[in-house]
């Protein structure tokens, strides 16, 4: 991992989403503050990690930090808020959630959200923090997990594989099937999938 000059704080945690750009799920978020005296090697972004690699350091996170909490923001939040302050809101709600309070956050990205402690935003936090890097496991494994799930009830949609990004695959299913109570309805792929199925229906009642 790359150097990165930390914050002269005792207690920081890291925060990370994932989620921004799926059309389908909540936007999930972590904070993790991890234990110096139980150092977790290989921690790295979990985009670049081996889901098997993510899945054990996700396990040894948990054991091993000494807080991590879960924070989430529902498609419905998304659809009245804005993906970027549902996603703060998430950010909020993970930070609140941990069992112990830090001295100092630090948030992936370019923006930080209200908080009642010192914050600052890392670009590519991900990369180069390593209670960032554990926070973005713990949200990663969290979210495709319950894609995972959402694929059980509605196989027809391929979730388990795209995770809700928008693929031809998705978009394709989309527009056959419609959104899922699931969906966030303010993205423009799902917005324009239910106008054109609204379309087709008012054409064929007219037809009639």
């Amino acid at each position: 991992m790359a150097e990165f000059i930390y914050p002269n704080a005792r207690l920081i945690a890291g925060v990370d989403e994932v989620g921004r750009g799926p059309l389908v799920g909540a936007v999930v978020t972590a904070a993790v503050i991890l234990d110096p005296a139980q150092p977790i090697t290989g921690l790295a972004d979990s985009k670049k990690l081996s889901e098997k690699r993510r899945l054990a350091l996700y396990d040894e996170i948990r054991e091993k930090a000494l807080a991590w909490s879960l924070g989430r923001a529902e498609p419905e939040e998304i659809d009245r808020l804005n993906i970027l302050h549902a996603t703060m809101l998430a950010m909020q709600r993970a930070v609140a959630g941990l069992a112990v309070t830090p001295d100092y956050v630090l948030i992936d990205g370019n923006r930080c959200p209200e908080l009642p402690m010192p914050s600052a935003a890392v670009v590519k936090g991900d990369s180069l923090v390593a209670e960032i890097s554990a926070a973005s496991i713990i949200a990663k494994v969290t979210r495709d997990r319950e894609m995972a799930e959402l694929d059980v009830v509605f196989p027809q949609y391929g979730f388990a594989q795209h995770k809700g990004y928008p693929t031809a695959q998705h978009l394709a299913m989309l527009t056959e099937h419609g959104a899922t109570p699931h969906h966030r309805r303010s993205f423009a792929p799902v917005r324009n999938a239910l106008l054109d199925i609204e379309v087709t229906n008012l054409t064929a009642n007219r037809a009639r």
